[in-house]
C-alpha cells in the first residue's frame, strides 16, 4: 500500500465518501437501506485501499456529509453510527497493516472480520450510551437484533465483494497489489 501517493489516496478516500451519500439512496429507494448495510461498504474499501487514517476519516465524513444532505441517516443515528463506521475504518486497514498471510484474500478478510466485530460493539456501546442517556432501555437482544440478525445479508455482501472488488482493482491496476506475485 506504501506505493500510492497521498494524492490518489485522497482522491479514492473522496470517491468514497461521495459513495456513503449515493448508495444509501439507492438501496433506501429500492427497500433495501437497513438490511445491506449499504454506507458500509465504502468505508470498508477505503480502509482496504488507503489505510486505516483514510478509512476512519471516510467513516466519520461519509455518514456526517449524507446526513447534512439528505438527512439519512438521522441525526440520532448518527450517534452509534459515527463511532461504529471510524471504527470499522481504523481497524479494518490496521489489520491489514499488520497481516500478512501470503494471500490477499485472506488478510482481506480477516480484515473485514476483524473491523466488523469491532464496529459492532463499539456501535453497540454507544447506542447503549445514548439509550442510558435518555432514560430507554436497551438490552443485548437489541444490540443482537438491530447489528447482528438485521444486518446478516449486509455482512454476508461485504465478505464476499469487498475483497473480490480489491483483488478486480488490483488486476486491472487501478491500485497496487498487495503481493507482487500471487496466483
Amino acid at each position: 500500500m506504501n506505493r500510492m501517493s497521498s494524492v490518489k489516496r485522497s482522491c479514492i478516500c473522496a470517491l468514497c465518501i461521495a459513495l456513503c451519500y449515493v448508495l444509501p439512496a439507492v438501496f433506501h429507494g429500492l427497500a433495501l437501506g437497513s438490511a445491506l448495510s449499504p454506507m458500509h461498504i465504502p468505508v470498508l474499501l477505503c480502509a482496504m485501499l488507503c489505510g486505516g487514517g483514510y478509512g476512519a476519516f471516510c467513516g466519520l465524513a461519509g455518514p456526517v456529509l449524507s446526513c447534512a444532505l439528505s438527512s439519512m441517516p438521522s441525526p440520532v443515528q448518527l450517534i452509534p453510527m459515527v463511532p461504529e463506521l471510524v471504527t470499522y475504518g481504523l481497524v479494518c486497514g490496521w489489520i491489514l497493516k499488520l497481516v500478512r498471510t501470503g494471500k490477499a484474500v485472506w488478510d482481506y478478510s480477516l480484515a473485514l472480520l476483524g473491523a466488523m466485530v469491532l464496529g459492532r460493539i463499539v456501535g453497540g456501546v454507544a447506542s447503549a450510551a445514548f439509550y442510558l442517556g435518555t432514560g430507554q432501555a436497551y438490552s443485548l437482544a437489541l444490540w443482537a437484533g438491530s447489528y447482528l440478525v438485521g444486518t446478516l445479508p449486509g455482512i454476508v455482501i461485504q465478505l464476499l465483494l469487498l475483497p473480490v472488488l480489491v483483488l478486480a482493482l488490483e488486476k486491472a491496476r487501478a491500485v497496487p497489489p498487495r503481493y507482487d506475485k500471487e496466483g
